[in-house]
């Protein structure tokens, strides 16, 4: 697929992506105890916060639930969380319908099989260097980060240019 012009790209209203894999390297690691812990890479926290204050929303899509990921969510402020869906169009669709957005109006960053029927739907669909060929072949844009390492930066980047708006945040210094 191609990427959608400027104007379609600056239609975006929220940005939705999946956890394991785009947020994270997909690696999941255990303690002794059997405590989970995930490695979040900054950038992707500073990108969703600038996302936010240029009006965006955002949100969390996994199929699997982890209770690092709901505090992460939490500390950067992102607006929907949910976790433990295997099936994810239906909760997709779930949001926007509530939330009053055309599938066109929703990005969608995803690494694996699960995430396609979501990413075949909402007006960019976007997947990290190191996705399953399966993904990248069926997304609008492959970031140039792998997992973990930038990957949502990147996507909101790319849509704050769109909007016209990512100058005034480097204007800012990233600063409100």
């Amino acid at each position: 697929m191609t990427l959608p012009a400027a104007d379609a790209l600056g239609r975006i209203r929220m940005i939705l992506t999946d956890v394991d894999g785009v947020l994270t390297d997909g690696r999941i690691h255990f303690d002794a105890s059997g405590h989970e812990s995930k490695s979040f890479h900054v950038h992707d926290a500073a990108g969703l916060i600038y996302w936010h204050r240029s009006g965006g929303l955002s949100g969390f899509l996994s199929g699997r639930e982890a209770p690092i990921v709901r505090a992460r969510a939490a500390e950067i402020g992102v607006h929907e969380v949910h976790l433990g869906h295997l099936d994810k169009l239906p909760v997709f669709e779930e949001i926007a319908g509530r939330l009053g957005l055309a599938a066109d109006e929703v990005a969608y960053v995803g690494d694996d099989l699960l995430d396609l029927p979501v990413l075949r739907r909402v007006g960019l669909a976007a997947a990290p260097a190191d996705a399953r060929p399966e993904v990248r072949s069926a997304v609008h844009h492959v970031t140039c980060a792998g997992g973990g390492t930038g990957v949502l930066r990147e996507v909101v980047e790319l849509l704050l240019r769109a909007r016209g708006a990512w100058d005034e945040v480097v204007r800012k210094g990233g600063r409100p």
